[in-house]
């Protein structure tokens, strides 16, 4: 399970395909660590219009991605992948933070041990 969450602010040009880049471009490097089997993996994108930033300039911008873990990485691999996660994140919104204040923010949580189900038969497909 590699779930990321996405949310960013209508002012930064995204539309539909930008974002499903950048999705892929995350999906791509978390298969590629080995760690998260690609049937678990998932995006999902949150465009915000009501926000405000600092002093309520709205030139400013910001982007923040979450991305959920179930339990069991060491320390150590959860470091590596989120570092390449975020250089990705970075490098996806770097023309937007060279032209306005843009805000980055990342997160990776790992999911405290609950009861938890699910069906998932994407492995069918792929």
């Amino acid at each position: 399970m590699a779930h990321f969450v996405l949310e960013y602010s209508d002012n930064l040009g995204q539309n539909n395909a930008t974002i499903q880049t950048l999705f892929s471009c995350l999906h791509e490097a978390a298969d590629a660590t080995g760690l998260f089997p690609l049937k678990g993996i998932r995006s999902r994108g949150y465009c915000c219009s009501r926000y405000r930033m600092a002093n309520g300039n709205p030139e400013h911008g910001f982007a923040h991605l979450e991305v959920k873990l179930g339990t069991g990485r060491s320390i150590e691999d959860r470091l590596a992948a989120s570092a390449s996660f975020f250089n990705l994140f970075c490098e996806h919104f770097a023309e937007q933070s060279a032209q306005r204040g843009v805000a980055l923010s990342f997160e990776m949580r790992e999911l405290e041990p609950v009861l938890k189900y699910n069906s998932n038969n994407i492995e069918d497909y792929l």
